[in-house]
């Protein structure tokens, strides 16, 4: 029975195959939902802007809309963006809405982490990163390391860029910017990636490309990609690959992290304070082995390690180097809000502050709290671009929805959080505008947004413990890069969302940078 089911679900595949053919010779065609593909080549046909889609058939269906695929797939779901919807899955109802085993399925590459887990293995783990990032310490680390590649890595590059007047993809600089940064605060390792000559880091690019196929799950049924698996080829092939590269990295930084806590037990001396040895230490403190959910095997204990890292570096990497991508895109074509985020910097900020001989002014976290304006820039970036754009979901007992859909038990649902940023309901007919304004109260003040309807950070329970530490990078960063250097977007230079479960642009963000002269202020 189980093979008849699969030869019948690769039939199907042909089918669809063969349907989207048609369809794309014939472009005059509106069809929604095809008898036994379902609306499978809809998204197939709109794959390159899947958002956009999404959005439209988020506001066709008044805010929620029923998704269906091919017979027999399992490809069902609903997808919504419904502000109401979203408070009782992820903060009313959080019991019956775990991550669930088609979640930890579909997203076994982050294995037991703090994304992937539930009960009290995600309640201990978000205890202890609260713990660890609740400390002065960690503050201070955090910015003595942003502040590091600041200095070493990012203003070199930005400074030889605009000698050479050569061309330079912005997206690919955040990203070896963060991936060293987090690199640095998760395994107190520095790869160096951002550096003059750019060098291929295969374990950097291996995390992008896990990210694209972990997100091709979520448009392919699961019987498709599990064949793929299967089978070792396509886009799980490519998955696999990149794991390897990815694994050998991390447990060689867990064995080196080890290797340095005995010596510094050994020596009595204070060992380097990254989140990783900081992990260890409460981890043999605080819990025993079964408490955290693996045995005290060495293995079993190495193993749980790499997922905590892989984890946290998902969380602090990409969130960062998508948003500050967005951020530039947008500031550029607005040339008013760039103006007054640094009309807003020499108000607020005394001169030679922070001020390095070589590069200029560099911001810390005290100053750029101060910074108002910027902090609204930031908002209106992720409200328009949330570096997550989807969640996934999925009941444990059926339930009603308070637009009135009814859910079976383990139901799909995906939440569009980049729909959200569209929806006239939530922010008015300008949802669309970029415009800063919106976030700044009568008083000076930021405009409280419900995490409900702004969930950049996530919301309810999972809120992400580390919004502040995001914001402040982000702002660091910014207003660093935009007091010393002008960034200038090529023209027609294309731009859209990645497809990955991380909002990247698919083109990168090709820009010429030009630096500032101190007379300009």
């Amino acid at each position: 029975m189980a093979d008849a089911v699969g030869y019948l679900e690769i039939l199907l595949a042909v089918i669809c195959f063969l349907l989207l053919r048609q369809w794309r010779l014939n472009r005059n065609t509106v069809i929604s939902n095809w008898p036994l593909v379902g609306m499978l080549p809809g998204i197939y046909r709109n794959i390159a802007r899947i958002h956009e889609y999404a959005t439209e058939i988020i506001q066709k269906g008044g805010g929620t809309a029923s998704i269906k695929g091919p017979w027999f797939t399992n490809f069902d779901f609903l997808l919504t963006s419904d502000p109401v919807n979203v408070q009782h899955i992820m903060t009313k109802s959080f019991a019956n809405y775990p991550k669930g085993h088609e979640f930890k399925m579909m997203f076994e590459p982050l294995g037991d982490g703090i994304f992937n887990s539930d009960s009290d293995l995600w309640k201990n783990q978000r205890k202890i990163f609260q713990f660890l990032i609740g400390q002065t310490k960690f503050e201070s680390y955090m910015e003595k390391t942003i502040h590091q590649k600041i200095v070493d890595g990012l203003f070199p590059v930005l400074d030889h860029v605009s000698k050479t007047g050569i061309q330079v993809d912005l997206q690919d600089v955040f990203q070896r910017l963060t991936f060293d940064n987090i690199c640095l605060l998760v395994l107190g390792f520095d790869p160096n990636c951002l550096c003059v000559e750019f060098p291929k880091v295969a374990y950097e690019k291996a995390f992008d490309q896990i990210e694209e196929i972990l997100f091709q799950r979520h448009v392919m049924p699961e019987s498709w990609w599990k064949l793929q698996s299967w089978l070792q080829i396509g886009g799980e092939k490519k998955l696999t690959s990149s794991l390897e590269v990815l694994d050998k990295f991390l447990y060689q930084c867990i064995d080196s992290k080890r290797q340095e806590l005995r010596r510094s037990r050994i020596q009595n001396d204070e060992p380097s304070f990254d989140l990783l040895t900081s992990y260890i230490g409460e981890e043999e403190k605080q819990y025993s082995g079964r408490q955290m959910g693996c045995s005290t095997n060495i293995n079993n204990a190495d193993k749980f390690l790499r997922d905590t890292a892989f984890n946290l570096m998902v969380a602090g990497r990409d969130t960062v180097g998508a948003s500050l991508t967005w951020f530039f895109w947008l500031v550029s074509r607005h040339p008013t809000v760039e103006a007054k985020i640094l009309e807003e910097m020499k108000q607020k900020l005394k001169p030679g502050q922070e001020d390095d001989k070589s590069f200029g002014l560099i911001l810390g976290v005290e100053e750029v709290r101060k910074l108002v304006y910027l902090h609204a820039v930031v908002c209106e970036t992720l409200r328009l671009y949330p570096p997550v754009p989807i969640n996934h979901k999925a009941p444990t007992q059926p339930d009603t929805l308070p637009s009135g859909q009814s859910l079976k038990e383990n139901q799909r649902i995906l939440l569009s959080f980049y729909s959200m940023g569209r929806m006239e309901e939530i922010w008015g007919k300008d949802c669309l505008e970029f415009k800063p304004e919106r976030w700044i109260s009568d008083g000076g003040g930021i405009v409280y947004v419900p995490s409900y309807k702004f969930t950049a950070f996530n919301t309810g329970p999972r809120t992400c413990l580390g919004k502040d530490m995001g914001f402040v990078q982000m702002k660091m960063v910014a207003a660093s890069m935009l007091w010393n250097y002008r960034v200038k977007v090529l023209e027609e230079h294309p731009v859209s969302p990645s497809l990955s479960i991380i909002l990247y642009m698919k083109q990168g963000l090709k820009v010429s940078v030009f630096k500032r002269c101190a007379s300009s202020y």
